[in-house]
């Protein structure tokens, strides 16, 4: 999806409607959940969403109302995404995990969309929403629990960064085709990850902020250069700057290695990549070759033993 192609207002909509049709908007762009405004008939919203390389961005502007994520909507729905909540205007409250964040202008919020939320629009808001694939974050972050309803302040310099990075997405939408918006999806997530892990001196192996730096440098490298069939350990470990042993150690406290982590990495792209209908067009082999692996059989065995099936029976599963 090249563009912001789903447009969604209220405007447009007779009155006695407008809730239930912002409802079904809403829940469809992004997670099911409840929703509840006491402004009425009068509700006003307005929705833009569409895709970056994997990564769904959307920017949603509303009257005041109350958004809740229960324990039912999540066993109703299988979303097992994140979603960060960038403020543009207006505020918003978040609780989730027994915590509270307050969402002003330029900051931004992390939420787990398989446990319970709620979110409160105190007045009328702007705001843009990140729905980012779990693993994406995670591969970066580790553990991303001790992360949620935490409000990243935009005085802070790196998520100010992160923050005015994320901001011009949606409207640029349209010319990030291609390897170019590959490009800038990984980097959106680095600047994300890289904002975290300093605000909170945290990575999901409790590394020291420098070190976990490092390793966000190491694992950008990676991602980076998947599609390259002759990357080696080596490679990245120059690219970023550090000895070999040193990456393996920084990696080992995650239980991986270089070695590990690329065809981890690997796997996962032509994992997402065979369950995309958008490319449903491709032959396996052709989606194996273009994330790096040189051969057919070795790709098979490592697909299979690394999520149960084959890469043909994982597609059809997906179908």
């Amino acid at each position: 999806m090249r563009a912001m192609t789903a447009v969604y207002s209220t405007l447009d909509i007779h009155p006695r409607e407008r809730l239930s049709y912002w409802l079904d908007v809403a829940t469809k762009a992004f997670v099911r959940h409840e929703f509840h405004s006491s402004t009425g008939p009068s509700f006003e919203g307005a929705l833009r969403a569409g895709s970056l390389a994997g990564l769904g961005v959307a920017t949603i502007e509303c009257d005041p109302c109350e958004v809740g994520r229960t324990a039912l909507d999540i066993a109703r729905d299988d979303s097992d995404e994140l979603l960060l909540s960038l403020q543009l205007a207006g505020k918003m409250i978040l609780v989730q995990d027994g915590r509270e964040a307050v969402n002003d202008r330029g900051s931004f919020v992390l939420l787990d969309t398989r446990r319970p939320y709620t979110q409160i629009f105190q007045t009328h808001t702007k705001a843009m929403v990140l729905k980012i694939p779990r693993e994406s974050l995670e591969a970066r972050l580790g553990r991303v629990a001790p992360l949620t309803a935490h409000t990243m302040e935009a005085d802070n310099p790196i998520t100010g960064l992160a923050s005015g990075f994320l901001s011009m997405l949606p409207k640029r939408l349209d010319t990030l085709d291609g390897p170019v918006g590959v490009t800038i999806a990984e980097q959106a997530l680095e600047l994300v990850a890289l904002a975290f892990s300093t605000e909170t001196q945290q990575s999901g192996s409790s590394l020291s902020s420098s070190r976990a730096i490092t390793l966000l440098r190491l694992k950008s490298v990676i991602e980076s250069r998947l599609c390259d069939p002759d990357l080696r350990p080596a490679a990245v470990a120059a690219e970023a700057g550090i000895s070999i042993r040193y990456a393996n150690a920084l990696l080992s406290a995650e239980g991986t290695s270089l070695e590990r982590c690329i065809l981890d990495r690997r796997l996962e792209r032509c994992r997402r990549a065979l369950e995309d209908p958008k490319q449903a067009h491709r032959t396996i082999g052709e989606i194996a070759f273009a994330w790096g692996f040189l051969d057919l059989s070795h790709f098979g065995r490592r697909f299979k033993a690394e999520f149960g099936v084959s890469p043909g029976e994982y597609r059809r599963q997906e179908r």
